[in-house]
């Protein structure tokens, strides 16, 4: 009943709160977040996970940057330690600290406005995801702050599911990604 509260609930607020920007504010204050800018501001998007593909990001959750470009954020590695659907047998990515690594991914410049509405698609306010922001660099050396999403997972790393790791290594190879990080996705066994 809560989940089905959830959804009607999310459904007709969230466009509500996105062209109303006063609400967007209360409502995030409300989760005790601050949403700091204007809507037309520009904000840089990291994708490292179902993001990267085309089918997640531009279909299923209706986003059209402005731009995209190749980046990484060190001190970061890829995980798959959040329990995903069906239990057991899905763990969705996730980044965790790590000073010696690096994650690979897509930037997306998108307004802060598509960043409220990108942030309902991932739960955010929420409990899972949180969103966090970092320094970036572009695959050229440029440094970018980027917001992304973290969250806290189990101590072990899962096995991603078929489809979505596939959905990783497609958008990473349809990005152009470096190789020895595309060579890194089809390395992790999905589940069974």
């Amino acid at each position: 009943m809560l989940i089905k509260f959830r959804r009607l609930l999310k459904r007709f607020w969230v466009p509500v709160i996105i062209r109303v920007w006063p609400l967007a504010r209360l409502w995030y204050r409300a989760w005790g977040l601050n949403l700091e800018g204007n809507p037309q501001d520009h904000v840089w998007y990291f994708a490292y996970g179902a993001n990267m593909h085309d089918s997640s990001f531009r279909e299923r959750r209706e986003m059209r940057p402005m731009e995209w470009r190749v980046g990484r954020i060190r001190g970061y590695r890829l995980r798959f330690n959040l329990e995903g659907r069906p239990k057991g047998k899905a763990a969705p990515a996730n980044i965790s600290p790590d000073e010696n690594a690096e994650v690979w991914g897509v930037l997306y410049r998108i307004t802060r406005r598509d960043m409220v509405w990108l942030n309902s698609t991932e739960g955010i306010p929420g409990w899972r995801y949180r969103q966090i922001w970092l320094d970036a660099e572009d695959e050229t050396g440029n440094p970018l702050p980027v917001f992304s999403y973290i969250a806290d997972g189990l101590e072990k790393d899962g096995n991603p599911s078929e489809r979505y790791i596939t959905l990783l290594r497609d958008g990473a190879r349809a990005h152009g990604l470096p190789q020895p990080w595309i060579r890194h996705l089809k390395s992790i066994e999905h589940a069974e």
